[in-house]
């Protein structure tokens, strides 16, 4: 376990919880999220665009890459799917919802989250290893990690700068609905240093690194990023 990690309360024994993970045309990372969750303890159900049956699944991961060709803009097209549709609806009875890279573009084009994704500053992709810190651990997603945590967690994305209207963005700073931050550099000029948000329940969140590509040593930085599946896989958050 990371020194950013925390285990669930009393040594209880998790209980399995099945997590979907959407695929659109242009998914890249759905087997990666899959894989995070069967590591994490969790069973991975495969749910596709052009359904509507979320097949009773405890809750949904939207991964990265680019849906629908990233047509229009990223995400643009996805909100309108027939899955996405079922996802926004559960999301807002109470489903919890993470949003990877291109699923966070979609999160905030679905109106779950506020604010949207843009390019880059400099227009260039950028794929590197990428410190952060916890900043809201008390989220579905991040309960796992402790308060401040510094982790190293991926990023690769063209188009994942964050913008929010000012007024939103001083909401979400007084809320705490800022879960993590960039350290040392920001790769794509999010406003505040901006790696990712939740909305006022904590059961939605969207995060535009990549945890799923750092859930074991031998295919990434480390496994800063397992912590982020457990909480759900385990039913430890409480709302």
């Amino acid at each position: 376990m990371s020194s950013g990690q925390r285990g669930t309360a009393g040594g209880a024994s998790p209980v399995t919880r099945r997590i979907g993970v959407v695929t659109f045309p242009g998914s890249l990372d759905d087997r990666d999220a899959a894989h995070a969750i069967q590591l994490g303890g969790g069973e991975a159900v495969a749910l596709w665009h052009g359904d509507t049956e979320l097949s009773g699944v405890d809750a949904v991961v939207l991964p990265g890459g680019f849906s629908y060709g990233d047509y229009l803009r990223a995400g643009a097209i996805a909100r309108f799917s027939p899955m996405v549709g079922a996802v926004v609806d559960a999301a807002r009875d109470g489903l919890p919802v993470l949003g990877i890279c291109n699923g966070f573009q979609v999160l905030c084009e679905a109106g779950l989250l506020p604010g949207a994704l843009s390019r880059n500053v400099g227009l260039h992709f950028v794929c590197r290893d990428q410190r952060l810190r916890m900043e809201n651990t008390s989220t579905a997603w991040t309960s796992e990690y402790t308060p401040g945590a510094d982790v190293i967690i991926p990023v690769k994305h063209g188009e994942g700068r964050y913008i929010v209207r000012p007024a939103t963005l001083a909401q979400l700073e007084y809320d705490g609905l800022v879960v993590a931050r960039y350290l040392g550099g920001n790769p794509n000029g999010s406003v505040a240093d901006i790696a990712g948000v939740c909305n006022a329940g904590g059961t939605v969140v969207g995060l535009m690194p990549h945890p799923e590509h750092a859930v074991e040593p031998l295919t990434g930085p480390g496994s800063d990023g397992l912590a982020m599946f457990r909480p759900v896989v385990s039913g430890i958050f409480t709302g």
